[in-house]
């Protein structure tokens, strides 16, 4: 999938009319059907099935708040299927309207920007659901699984739950990540089966009844998952020749010599160019290396020390990004633009971007969100971060070699989570 893209200047881009907001759309028959046609296709070659629990205690037309984990592009297409005749709005990331505004908001998207702060956001769901009596499908994990568990969640989902006040239900696949995983750009394995969940977890009762933390910690354990256990356990077999392919993007840091960025997937193999250590992914997810000793078996192992070799050089004072980018900017749901060159630094005093000509600097400090927007092949651009506010997003696509994106979302979640406790301790020390 690919996106309009044109080039402006930083001055242009800024002058350019924001988009306005307007309040969701419920979709009709006509266009609730049309995604069920669809998504028919997709469906059919990964031989898609689905179960139902506890789901006689929803009404059929009582709106209803779906949580979905997000392993894959096939997602909207199940909740299409799932869902029908059910009339619901999508949480959807605003950069998805561009050049399809209309066909969007048609279907029932609602617009957000990824981990950035929106209370318009809410006042539309709050719309759909109280004066529409529409349901809401949202994927609160909000950015893809990069290594097939789930990523962190919000903090204040157990507060919009509150508000929102209607029953949650959770839809769970299996298969979807394993049939195209984001690293692996595009590449379907057609040989994967997918299947879905869809569960009854809190009705309005419950959430009344309940505390915004002791929401979220029911939420919580819904969303604890693990897709290449689920593969290895359940002995799925994947034999596509391509199935290791871009891994690097996950696994950017060799256990053997340390070395960042100079790993490199191809085939059925990962490679560490700087040592030499090469791993084989067999076809049921797990790794193996060709010699010596294999350090991590299961990828989200490997990705999980990853994330504790960043933290210990945050708290160590000694990580670093500095790189040379080409920007991007979303300010409205015409055209994405490419506005010049600059430069991304990120550490523990949090991101500073400066470029084109002089006339950009953004900064944006650790506690202004728990996790950035990270991305593989974005629109088949290249790999990206994105930063920024509900004013203009900053996608900021890296110049220099190497997988840098993974270890950034990475470094910006565990910096997050430091400069929270750091703060929460001396709250509570002035309070004594």
């Amino acid at each position: 999938m690919k996106i309009k893209v044109i080039d402006k200047s930083f001055d242009e881009v800024m002058a350019l009319k924001k988009e306005k907001r307007v309040k969701p759309h419920k979709p009709d028959i006509f266009f609730r059907t049309l995604m069920k046609v669809v998504a028919a296709p997709d469906l059919k070659k990964s031989h898609f099935t689905f179960e139902k629990e506890g789901m006689e205690r929803l009404g059929k037309r009582e709106p209803a708040l779906f949580l979905m984990n997000h392993s894959s592009f096939i997602d909207l297409e199940i909740v299409a299927s799932m869902l029908y005749p059910r009339p619901f709005n999508i949480v959807a990331t605003g950069d998805a309207f561009i050049g399809k505004s209309l066909l969007m908001h048609l279907i029932g998207c609602i617009p957000t920007n990824k981990f950035v702060i929106d209370t318009a956001l809410v006042r539309n769901m709050l719309h759909a659901t109280r004066k529409q009596k529409s349901s809401i499908v949202m994927f609160p994990e909000a950015g893809y699984s990069f290594d097939g568990t789930s990523t962190t969640l919000p903090e204040t989902l157990g507060k919009l739950i509150k508000m929102l006040g209607v029953p949650v239900v959770m839809i769970r696949t299996e298969g979807a990540f394993a049939r195209d995983p984001l690293y692996n750009n595009l590449q379907v394995r057609s040989s994967v089966t997918v299947t879905a969940k869809e569960k009854f977890l809190l009705s309005k009762e419950d959430i009344q009844n309940m505390s915004d933390d002791e929401i979220f910690e029911v939420v919580t354990r819904e969303f604890s998952f693990d897709n290449f256990a689920w593969q290895r356990d359940n002995r799925i077999r994947i034999d596509e020749p391509f199935r290791a392919d871009y891994l690097n993007r996950v696994l950017y840091k060799c256990p053997s010599c340390l070395a960042e960025g100079k790993t490199r997937g191809s085939g059925t193999e990962l490679t560490c160019f700087a040592c030499g250590k090469k791993y084989s992914l067999d076809e049921y997810g797990s790794l193996k290396a060709e010699e010596g000793s294999t350090e991590f078996e299961h990828i989200p192992d490997w990705y999980s020390w990853e994330r504790l070799s960043v933290r210990a050089e945050l708290l160590a004072g000694v990580y670093k990004l500095d790189v040379p980018v080409e920007i991007f900017m979303t300010v409205n749901n015409k055209h994405v633009y490419r506005v010049g060159g600059g430069r991304l630094r990120h550490d523990e005093d949090g991101f500073v971007l400066d470029g084109c000509d002089g006339k950009l600097h953004y900064e944006q400090k650790p506690l202004s969100s728990y996790s950035i927007n990270s991305d593989f092949n974005w629109y088949e651009i290249g790999d990206v971060i994105c930063i920024g506010n509900n004013e203009h997003l900053f996608y900021c696509f890296p110049k220099a070699e190497g997988d840098i994106v993974a270890k950034t979302r990475l470094a910006a979640e565990e910096l997050y989570k430091i400069v929270k406790a750091r703060r929460d301790a001396a709250k509570k020390v002035a309070r004594v």
